[in-house]
């Protein structure tokens, strides 16, 4: 097959794409929801027929086992859960990427076929049905990796307000509005959690879930501790940021120790090389002339 075919059915499978991941991708419930408590809009009518987007989510819902469905919101929950990607969306989204390589690699594979072209198919579409998840991996690493280097100057604000007559909730809604980043929106999500009525206990500990590091953890345990035996805020808040301190200068020296590892490699294949070619390559040149 020539490649104007297989640009072909990639002009094709493109604009299918784009055009179902914008069609499923609002999530038109809550919306709906939200103009009929405003009264924008009257209630619908129940009918039987099912709507598009409804139809292909039900059916990537199906197509996926609920345990599968519960950790990919998991994953959501530790990126914090982007607006361009709900959980639907991402579940439609990772068959029709598979589908999508998988046609692609036929057509390219039916100009050399054999049994070795097609494992190598599919096993590229089976690779790119998990890109997604390696793309919420990794924006839940860097979003882990942020609070954790947020969480002690946090911690120090909570200290001072907590210090200066401050309740401990008042503390964290200080530092969360005088502080950017992730913490913060987590902090500000728990806070609004206890506000509309859910037990502390529970915010707390969905708090240490959602963030899912052993810093913040601690930090949880030692609070929910607090709170429960009656120990002062003021000292957990003191030994916890001092604790955490301590843990971030540590990281920084593991990071800074493994430096010298990490350049290993590139200086040998690298740098050695170059130099080798710049000092010995004259020399080289010279005897190889005298003794032609």
């Amino acid at each position: 097959m020539s490649i104007i075919a297989i640009g072909a059915i990639a002009a094709i499978i493109a604009p299918l794409s784009y055009f179902t991941w914008s069609l499923v991708g609002a999530d038109r419930g809550i919306r709906r929801a939200i103009e009929q408590n405003l009264g924008l809009t009257q209630p619908a009518q129940r009918t039987s027929s099912t709507s598009l987007p409804d139809a292909v989510t039900s059916a990537a819902r199906r197509m996926t086992s609920k345990r599968y469905t519960a950790w990919l919101d998991q994953k959501l929950a530790g990126a914090g859960r982007p607006k361009s990607w709900p959980l639907n969306r991402v579940l439609i989204v990772k068959p029709m990427l598979a589908f999508g390589f998988f046609v692609v690699g036929l057509a390219v594979a039916f100009r050399d076929p054999g049994p070795q072209t097609f494992l190598i198919v599919a096993g590229v579409s089976l690779i790119a049905y998990f890109i997604p998840d390696a793309l919420l991996h990794s924006t839940a690493q860097k979003r882990r990796s942020a609070m954790q280097i947020s969480l002690p100057n946090m911690l120090d604000q909570m200290l001072i307000s907590v210090e200066a007559g401050v309740g401990f909730e008042a503390a964290m809604d200080r530092a969360a509005q005088n502080s950017t980043g992730p913490l913060a929106d987590e902090f500000v999500r728990t806070l609004q959690d206890i506000q509309v009525g859910r037990p502390r206990r529970e915010a707390y500990l969905d708090l240490a879930q959602r963030a899912a590091f052993p810093e913040l953890r601690s930090f949880v345990r030692s609070v929910v501790q607090a709170d429960q035996y009656g120990i002062a805020i003021a000292n957990v808040l003191r030994a916890q940021a001092r604790e955490m301190r301590l843990k971030r200068r540590q990281r920084a020296e593991e990071h800074a120790m493994k430096i010298p590892v990490k350049i290993l490699f590139p200086l040998v294949f690298s740098i050695l090389p170059a130099l080798f070619v710049i000092i010995l390559g004259p020399t080289v040149m010279n005897i190889v002339k005298v003794f032609s």
